[in-house]
Protein backbone atom coordinates (compact mmCIF):
# COMPACT_ATOMS: atom_id res chain seq x y z
CA UNK A 1 0.00 0.00 0.00
CA UNK A 2 2.96 2.38 0.96
CA UNK A 3 4.17 1.89 -2.52
CA UNK A 4 1.24 2.58 -4.34
CA UNK A 5 1.17 5.75 -2.63
CA UNK A 6 4.40 6.70 -3.05
CA UNK A 7 4.06 5.95 -6.70
CA UNK A 8 0.65 8.26 -6.55
CA UNK A 9 2.08 11.40 -5.21
CA UNK A 10 5.30 10.64 -7.83
CA UNK A 11 2.75 10.59 -10.36
CA UNK A 12 0.95 13.79 -9.23
CA UNK A 13 4.35 15.94 -8.45
CA UNK A 14 5.79 14.86 -12.29
CA UNK A 15 2.52 15.94 -13.56
CA UNK A 16 2.88 19.26 -11.65
CA UNK A 17 6.36 19.89 -12.66
CA UNK A 18 5.21 19.16 -16.45
CA UNK A 19 2.40 21.51 -15.97
CA UNK A 20 5.03 23.81 -14.93
CA UNK A 21 7.72 23.52 -17.71
CA UNK A 22 4.83 23.49 -20.25
CA UNK A 23 3.50 27.01 -19.05
CA UNK A 24 7.04 28.03 -19.25
CA UNK A 25 8.20 27.04 -22.54
CA UNK A 26 4.68 28.77 -23.63
CA UNK A 27 6.00 31.90 -21.86
CA UNK A 28 8.92 32.09 -23.76
CA UNK A 29 7.54 31.36 -27.32
CA UNK A 30 5.06 33.82 -26.87
CA UNK A 31 7.56 36.27 -25.44
CA UNK A 32 9.77 36.19 -28.39
CA UNK A 33 6.55 37.01 -30.39
CA UNK A 34 5.71 39.78 -28.52
CA UNK A 35 9.08 41.45 -28.42
CA UNK A 36 8.88 43.55 -31.65
CA UNK A 37 5.84 44.93 -30.41
CA UNK A 38 7.50 45.73 -26.77
CA UNK A 39 10.37 47.20 -28.70
CA UNK A 40 7.91 49.46 -30.80
CA UNK A 41 6.19 50.47 -28.01
CA UNK A 42 8.73 51.37 -25.72
CA UNK A 43 10.42 53.72 -28.29
CA UNK A 44 6.81 55.50 -29.03
CA UNK A 45 6.59 56.26 -25.35
CA UNK A 46 10.57 57.48 -25.29
CA UNK A 47 9.73 59.63 -28.41
CA UNK A 48 7.13 61.42 -26.70
CA UNK A 49 7.67 61.44 -22.44
CA UNK A 50 5.21 63.02 -20.18
CA UNK A 51 5.66 64.37 -16.93
CA UNK A 52 4.78 62.88 -13.45
CA UNK A 53 0.62 63.35 -14.07
CA UNK A 54 0.41 64.24 -17.19
CA UNK A 55 0.69 60.91 -18.96
CA UNK A 56 -2.14 61.31 -20.82
CA UNK A 57 -1.13 60.22 -24.07
CA UNK A 58 0.75 57.11 -22.50
CA UNK A 59 -2.01 56.38 -20.69
CA UNK A 60 -4.26 56.32 -23.43
CA UNK A 61 -2.07 53.76 -25.02
CA UNK A 62 -2.27 51.81 -22.05
CA UNK A 63 -5.57 51.33 -21.43
CA UNK A 64 -6.48 50.61 -25.49
CA UNK A 65 -3.86 47.61 -25.56
CA UNK A 66 -5.47 46.30 -22.19
CA UNK A 67 -9.01 46.58 -23.40
CA UNK A 68 -8.22 45.35 -27.01
CA UNK A 69 -6.86 41.99 -24.56
CA UNK A 70 -10.24 41.49 -23.40
CA UNK A 71 -8.73 42.83 -19.88
CA UNK A 72 -10.93 44.74 -17.51
CA UNK A 73 -9.89 48.23 -17.21
CA UNK A 74 -9.91 51.19 -15.04
CA UNK A 75 -8.74 54.42 -15.89
CA UNK A 76 -7.82 57.91 -14.03
CA UNK A 77 -6.49 55.82 -10.87
CA UNK A 78 -4.69 58.54 -8.88
CA UNK A 79 -4.61 61.02 -11.79
CA UNK A 80 -3.34 59.18 -14.91
CA UNK A 81 -3.24 55.82 -13.89
CA UNK A 82 -4.33 52.54 -15.06
CA UNK A 83 -5.43 49.56 -13.92
CA UNK A 84 -5.78 46.12 -15.86
CA UNK A 85 -7.51 42.90 -14.69
CA UNK A 86 -6.97 40.00 -15.87
CA UNK A 87 -9.41 37.34 -14.34
CA UNK A 88 -7.80 32.98 -15.43
CA UNK A 89 -9.69 30.34 -15.84
CA UNK A 90 -8.75 28.54 -12.71
CA UNK A 91 -9.03 29.47 -9.30
CA UNK A 92 -6.18 31.05 -7.17
CA UNK A 93 -4.47 33.76 -6.13
CA UNK A 94 -4.62 37.72 -7.05
CA UNK A 95 -0.63 38.43 -8.50
CA UNK A 96 -0.24 42.72 -9.29
CA UNK A 97 2.51 43.47 -11.58
CA UNK A 98 3.55 47.19 -10.99
CA UNK A 99 5.05 49.27 -14.30
CA UNK A 100 5.62 53.41 -13.78
CA UNK A 101 4.43 55.52 -16.90
CA UNK A 102 6.20 59.22 -15.72
CA UNK A 103 9.50 60.27 -17.22
CA UNK A 104 11.49 62.96 -15.84
CA UNK A 105 12.72 67.34 -16.35
CA UNK A 106 15.84 66.08 -18.80
CA UNK A 107 17.15 67.43 -21.72
CA UNK A 108 18.36 64.10 -24.05
CA UNK A 109 21.31 64.24 -25.11
CA UNK A 110 21.28 60.80 -27.22
CA UNK A 111 21.45 60.84 -30.85
CA UNK A 112 19.02 57.95 -31.33
CA UNK A 113 15.98 58.21 -34.53
CA UNK A 114 13.36 58.04 -31.43
CA UNK A 115 15.29 60.80 -29.35
CA UNK A 116 13.02 62.86 -27.14
CA UNK A 117 12.71 66.42 -28.03
CA UNK A 118 9.72 67.32 -26.07
CA UNK A 119 9.85 70.57 -23.76
CA UNK A 120 7.30 71.54 -20.98
CA UNK A 121 7.09 73.87 -18.26
CA UNK A 122 8.05 72.65 -14.67
CA UNK A 123 8.00 74.21 -12.12
CA UNK A 124 8.12 77.89 -13.87
CA UNK A 125 10.99 76.95 -15.90
CA UNK A 126 11.48 75.61 -19.04
CA UNK A 127 12.56 72.43 -19.74
CA UNK A 128 13.45 68.98 -21.87
CA UNK A 129 11.42 65.85 -21.01
CA UNK A 130 12.84 62.55 -21.01
CA UNK A 131 12.37 58.93 -20.32
CA UNK A 132 15.73 59.35 -18.43
CA UNK A 133 15.15 56.61 -15.93
CA UNK A 134 13.97 54.13 -18.01
CA UNK A 135 9.98 54.02 -17.26
CA UNK A 136 9.02 53.74 -20.93
CA UNK A 137 10.66 50.28 -20.89
CA UNK A 138 8.70 49.44 -17.99
CA UNK A 139 5.52 50.39 -19.66
CA UNK A 140 6.68 48.80 -22.51
CA UNK A 141 7.17 45.39 -20.85
CA UNK A 142 3.87 45.29 -19.00
CA UNK A 143 2.08 45.60 -21.78
CA UNK A 144 3.67 42.52 -23.16
CA UNK A 145 3.03 40.84 -19.72
CA UNK A 146 -0.20 41.25 -20.50
CA UNK A 147 -0.75 40.03 -24.14
CA UNK A 148 1.44 37.08 -23.11
CA UNK A 149 -0.66 36.03 -19.88
CA UNK A 150 -4.02 36.73 -21.99
CA UNK A 151 -3.40 34.45 -24.38
CA UNK A 152 -2.87 32.30 -21.69
CA UNK A 153 -5.90 33.31 -19.21
CA UNK A 154 -7.56 29.57 -20.15
CA UNK A 155 -4.96 28.06 -17.97
CA UNK A 156 -4.19 30.50 -15.73
CA UNK A 157 -4.94 30.38 -11.63
CA UNK A 158 -6.36 33.37 -10.00
CA UNK A 159 -6.00 36.73 -11.66
CA UNK A 160 -3.48 39.53 -12.30
CA UNK A 161 -3.76 43.58 -12.00
CA UNK A 162 -2.04 45.51 -14.04
CA UNK A 163 -1.10 48.55 -11.93
CA UNK A 164 0.49 51.31 -14.22
CA UNK A 165 1.14 53.88 -11.98
CA UNK A 166 1.88 57.54 -12.34
CA UNK A 167 4.33 60.33 -11.00
CA UNK A 168 7.04 57.60 -9.67
CA UNK A 169 9.62 60.54 -9.83
CA UNK A 170 6.98 63.01 -8.35
CA UNK A 171 4.96 66.12 -9.40
CA UNK A 172 4.49 69.61 -9.58
CA UNK A 173 2.49 72.10 -7.63
CA UNK A 174 2.27 70.14 -4.22
CA UNK A 175 0.03 67.30 -5.85
CA UNK A 176 -0.48 64.04 -4.71
CA UNK A 177 0.90 61.63 -6.78
CA UNK A 178 2.81 58.10 -7.57
CA UNK A 179 2.24 54.55 -5.27
CA UNK A 180 1.05 55.89 -2.08
CA UNK A 181 -1.50 57.96 -3.64
CA UNK A 182 -2.79 54.53 -6.06
CA UNK A 183 -2.88 52.98 -2.56
CA UNK A 184 -4.87 55.55 -1.18
CA UNK A 185 -7.18 55.00 -3.82
CA UNK A 186 -7.62 51.04 -3.29
CA UNK A 187 -5.40 49.73 -6.04
CA UNK A 188 -4.65 46.71 -3.86
CA UNK A 189 -8.21 45.95 -2.63
CA UNK A 190 -11.34 44.37 -4.62
CA UNK A 191 -9.89 42.13 -5.79
CA UNK A 192 -7.58 41.88 -2.79
CA UNK A 193 -4.08 41.25 -3.58
CA UNK A 194 -2.08 38.40 -2.37
CA UNK A 195 1.66 39.21 -3.62
CA UNK A 196 3.41 42.48 -5.77
CA UNK A 197 5.95 41.91 -8.11
CA UNK A 198 7.96 44.48 -9.71
CA UNK A 199 10.97 45.78 -12.01
CA UNK A 200 13.28 48.23 -13.11
CA UNK A 201 15.82 48.61 -15.78
CA UNK A 202 19.30 49.24 -15.11
CA UNK A 203 21.44 50.83 -17.37
CA UNK A 204 24.65 49.58 -15.24
CA UNK A 205 23.65 46.14 -15.08
CA UNK A 206 24.57 43.63 -18.37
CA UNK A 207 21.74 42.72 -20.69
CA UNK A 208 20.56 39.12 -19.54
CA UNK A 209 21.26 39.37 -15.65
CA UNK A 210 18.97 40.33 -12.77
CA UNK A 211 19.88 41.26 -9.24
CA UNK A 212 18.14 41.11 -6.02
CA UNK A 213 18.11 41.38 -2.39
CA UNK A 214 15.86 40.15 -0.08
CA UNK A 215 14.95 42.33 3.04
CA UNK A 216 16.09 45.71 2.25
CA UNK A 217 16.89 46.54 -1.14
CA UNK A 218 16.46 50.70 -1.53
CA UNK A 219 16.68 52.55 0.86
CA UNK A 220 13.87 54.80 2.92
CA UNK A 221 14.04 58.04 2.05
CA UNK A 222 12.91 61.33 4.28
CA UNK A 223 13.59 64.84 3.06
CA UNK A 224 14.92 66.75 5.99
CA UNK A 225 15.05 70.65 7.00
CA UNK A 226 17.32 72.29 9.66
CA UNK A 227 16.53 75.80 10.70
CA UNK A 228 18.91 78.12 13.10
CA UNK A 229 18.21 81.12 14.62
CA UNK A 230 21.08 83.29 16.17
CA UNK A 231 21.77 86.38 16.72
CA UNK A 232 22.96 89.17 14.02
CA UNK A 233 25.49 91.65 14.06
CA UNK A 234 28.22 93.55 12.36
CA UNK A 235 31.36 90.93 10.67
CA UNK A 236 33.44 93.15 12.39
CA UNK A 237 32.35 92.23 15.66
CA UNK A 238 31.10 88.79 15.99
CA UNK A 239 31.51 88.56 19.79
CA UNK A 240 28.05 90.33 19.50
CA UNK A 241 26.77 87.86 17.44
CA UNK A 242 25.68 84.53 18.19
CA UNK A 243 26.56 83.11 14.44
CA UNK A 244 24.15 80.45 12.64
CA UNK A 245 26.55 79.67 10.02
CA UNK A 246 29.44 78.83 12.31
CA UNK A 247 26.76 76.60 14.14
CA UNK A 248 25.12 75.24 11.21
CA UNK A 249 28.85 73.85 10.10
CA UNK A 250 29.09 72.64 13.59
CA UNK A 251 25.91 70.50 13.00
CA UNK A 252 26.88 69.89 9.91
CA UNK A 253 30.40 67.82 10.96
CA UNK A 254 28.37 66.49 13.72
CA UNK A 255 25.39 64.66 11.60
CA UNK A 256 28.50 62.56 10.36
CA UNK A 257 28.90 61.04 13.31
CA UNK A 258 25.49 59.51 13.72
CA UNK A 259 26.43 57.37 10.31
CA UNK A 260 30.18 56.44 11.69
CA UNK A 261 28.81 55.84 15.31
CA UNK A 262 25.12 55.47 15.50
CA UNK A 263 24.46 53.38 12.72
CA UNK A 264 25.49 49.56 12.72
CA UNK A 265 27.73 49.40 9.26
CA UNK A 266 27.90 45.77 9.49
CA UNK A 267 24.00 45.20 8.86
CA UNK A 268 23.13 48.21 6.67
CA UNK A 269 24.46 51.59 5.45
CA UNK A 270 23.05 55.18 6.14
CA UNK A 271 23.26 58.82 4.79
CA UNK A 272 22.98 61.49 5.58
CA UNK A 273 23.22 64.89 3.25
CA UNK A 274 22.84 68.62 3.20
CA UNK A 275 22.41 69.29 -0.05
CA UNK A 276 21.52 72.97 -0.03
CA UNK A 277 22.56 75.49 2.77
CA UNK A 278 21.34 79.33 2.69
CA UNK A 279 22.32 82.06 5.32
CA UNK A 280 23.12 85.84 4.86
CA UNK A 281 23.66 87.98 2.12
CA UNK A 282 26.48 90.12 2.37
CA UNK A 283 29.99 89.28 3.68
CA UNK A 284 30.23 91.27 6.42
CA UNK A 285 27.30 91.03 7.82
CA UNK A 286 26.84 88.32 10.24
CA UNK A 287 22.62 86.56 9.75
CA UNK A 288 20.14 86.00 11.72
CA UNK A 289 19.07 82.54 10.46
CA UNK A 290 20.05 79.47 8.37
CA UNK A 291 18.44 77.44 6.56
CA UNK A 292 19.95 73.70 5.62
CA UNK A 293 18.16 71.33 3.63
CA UNK A 294 18.94 67.56 3.05
CA UNK A 295 18.28 63.68 2.69
CA UNK A 296 18.25 60.71 4.94
CA UNK A 297 18.33 57.20 4.05
CA UNK A 298 18.41 54.21 6.16
CA UNK A 299 17.85 50.64 4.77
CA UNK A 300 15.41 49.49 8.19
CA UNK A 301 12.48 50.94 9.78
CA UNK A 302 14.47 51.14 13.06
CA UNK A 303 17.90 52.45 11.86
CA UNK A 304 15.18 55.17 10.42
CA UNK A 305 13.80 56.12 13.98
CA UNK A 306 16.99 55.88 15.37
CA UNK A 307 18.80 58.04 12.85
CA UNK A 308 15.58 60.65 13.12
CA UNK A 309 15.79 60.93 16.92
CA UNK A 310 19.63 61.39 16.70
CA UNK A 311 19.91 64.01 14.04
CA UNK A 312 16.92 65.86 16.23
CA UNK A 313 19.25 65.53 19.52
CA UNK A 314 22.39 66.22 17.47
CA UNK A 315 20.77 69.66 15.77
CA UNK A 316 19.03 71.39 18.75
CA UNK A 317 21.62 70.44 21.26
CA UNK A 318 24.32 71.96 19.42
CA UNK A 319 22.41 74.85 18.58
CA UNK A 320 21.96 75.17 22.67
CA UNK A 321 25.41 74.88 23.43
CA UNK A 322 26.26 77.93 21.50
CA UNK A 323 23.21 79.95 22.58
CA UNK A 324 21.26 79.18 19.30
CA UNK A 325 18.10 77.44 18.40
CA UNK A 326 17.52 75.04 15.97
CA UNK A 327 14.22 73.41 14.37
CA UNK A 328 14.71 70.03 12.46
CA UNK A 329 11.72 69.09 10.22
CA UNK A 330 11.98 65.44 9.34
CA UNK A 331 10.41 63.99 7.19
CA UNK A 332 10.03 67.30 4.98
CA UNK A 333 8.53 67.58 2.30
CA UNK A 334 8.48 63.91 1.25
CA UNK A 335 8.91 60.45 3.07
CA UNK A 336 9.16 57.04 0.92
CA UNK A 337 9.74 53.72 3.27
CA UNK A 338 12.23 51.09 2.56
CA UNK A 339 11.69 48.69 -0.19
CA UNK A 340 11.58 46.01 1.58
CA UNK A 341 11.40 42.13 -0.39
CA UNK A 342 9.75 39.85 1.92
CA UNK A 343 12.21 37.73 2.84
CA UNK A 344 10.08 34.49 2.03
CA UNK A 345 8.72 35.38 -0.92
CA UNK A 346 12.10 36.03 -2.26
CA UNK A 347 13.49 32.73 -1.84
CA UNK A 348 10.20 31.18 -3.12
CA UNK A 349 10.21 32.82 -6.16
CA UNK A 350 14.43 32.45 -6.60
CA UNK A 351 13.78 29.62 -9.24
CA UNK A 352 11.46 30.97 -10.54
CA UNK A 353 13.72 33.75 -11.49
CA UNK A 354 16.80 31.59 -11.87
CA UNK A 355 15.12 29.43 -14.84
CA UNK A 356 13.82 32.44 -16.72
CA UNK A 357 17.92 34.10 -16.56
CA UNK A 358 20.24 31.48 -16.06
CA UNK A 359 21.49 30.79 -12.21
CA UNK A 360 24.55 31.98 -13.85
CA UNK A 361 23.13 35.56 -14.20
CA UNK A 362 21.42 36.26 -11.50
CA UNK A 363 22.96 37.80 -8.63
CA UNK A 364 22.72 38.71 -5.06
CA UNK A 365 23.45 42.61 -4.49
CA UNK A 366 24.34 45.10 -1.91
CA UNK A 367 21.75 47.22 -0.21
CA UNK A 368 20.81 50.63 -2.76
CA UNK A 369 20.47 54.16 -0.94
CA UNK A 370 18.45 55.03 -3.63
CA UNK A 371 14.93 54.87 -3.25
CA UNK A 372 11.60 53.54 -5.11
CA UNK A 373 7.90 54.55 -4.15
CA UNK A 374 7.22 50.32 -4.43
CA UNK A 375 8.11 50.59 -1.33
CA UNK A 376 4.36 52.06 -0.86
CA UNK A 377 2.58 48.61 -2.17
CA UNK A 378 5.36 46.54 -0.20
CA UNK A 379 4.49 48.01 3.22
CA UNK A 380 0.53 47.08 2.33
CA UNK A 381 1.36 43.51 0.91
CA UNK A 382 4.19 40.83 0.12
CA UNK A 383 6.51 42.15 -2.15
CA UNK A 384 9.75 41.76 -4.74
CA UNK A 385 11.51 43.89 -6.73
CA UNK A 386 14.25 43.12 -9.11
CA UNK A 387 16.42 44.57 -11.28
CA UNK A 388 16.81 44.05 -14.88
CA UNK A 389 19.61 44.59 -16.66
CA UNK A 390 19.66 47.47 -19.68
CA UNK A 391 23.59 48.19 -20.32
CA UNK A 392 24.91 46.34 -23.47
CA UNK A 393 27.04 43.31 -23.19
CA UNK A 394 30.90 44.19 -22.37
CA UNK A 395 30.36 47.47 -21.64
CA UNK A 396 31.87 49.13 -18.83
CA UNK A 397 29.17 50.31 -16.29
CA UNK A 398 31.50 53.50 -15.49
CA UNK A 399 30.98 54.36 -18.90
CA UNK A 400 27.32 53.76 -19.16
CA UNK A 401 24.26 56.90 -19.18
CA UNK A 402 23.91 56.85 -15.87
CA UNK A 403 19.80 57.41 -14.37
CA UNK A 404 18.57 60.65 -14.41
CA UNK A 405 20.87 62.10 -17.04
CA UNK A 406 20.67 63.27 -20.92
CA UNK A 407 22.86 60.64 -21.42
CA UNK A 408 20.53 57.31 -20.12
CA UNK A 409 20.93 54.56 -22.82
CA UNK A 410 19.28 51.38 -22.94
CA UNK A 411 20.07 48.07 -24.46
CA UNK A 412 16.57 46.95 -26.06
CA UNK A 413 17.46 43.72 -26.08
CA UNK A 414 17.03 43.16 -22.07
CA UNK A 415 13.58 43.88 -22.57
CA UNK A 416 12.45 40.35 -23.65
CA UNK A 417 14.16 39.05 -20.33
CA UNK A 418 11.87 41.83 -17.71
CA UNK A 419 8.78 40.20 -20.10
CA UNK A 420 9.46 36.79 -19.20
CA UNK A 421 10.99 36.64 -15.86
CA UNK A 422 7.36 38.90 -15.12
CA UNK A 423 4.81 35.83 -16.67
CA UNK A 424 7.28 33.03 -14.52
CA UNK A 425 6.66 34.77 -11.42
CA UNK A 426 3.09 34.95 -11.97
CA UNK A 427 2.46 32.00 -12.92
CA UNK A 428 4.73 29.78 -11.03
CA UNK A 429 3.80 31.75 -7.68
CA UNK A 430 -0.40 30.56 -8.30
CA UNK A 431 0.88 27.13 -9.32
CA UNK A 432 2.78 27.07 -5.74
CA UNK A 433 -1.15 28.05 -4.23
Amino acid sequence: MKTIISLLLLTISLVGFSQIDKARQTIKARANEVEKKVIAWRRDIHEHPELGNREFRTAEIIAKHLQSLGIEVKTGVAKTGVVGLLKGGLPGPVVALRADMDALPVYEKNDLPFASKSTTTYNGQQVGVMHACGHDTHVAMLMGVAEVLASMRKELKGSVKFIFQPAEEGAQNDEEFGAQLMVKEGVLENPKVDVIFGLHISATNEVGTITYRPGGEMAAADGLRIIVSGKPSHGAQPWLSVDPILVSAQIINSLQSIVSRNVNLTENPAVITIGSIHGGNRGNIISEKVEMIGTVRTLSSSDEKMVIKRINEVATLTAQAAGATAQVDLPFEFHYPVTFNDIALTNQMLPSIQKSAGPENVKLVPPITGSEDFSFYSEKVPGLFLFVGGMPKGADPRNAGPHHTPQFFIDESGLLLGVTTLCNLVVDYAKGK
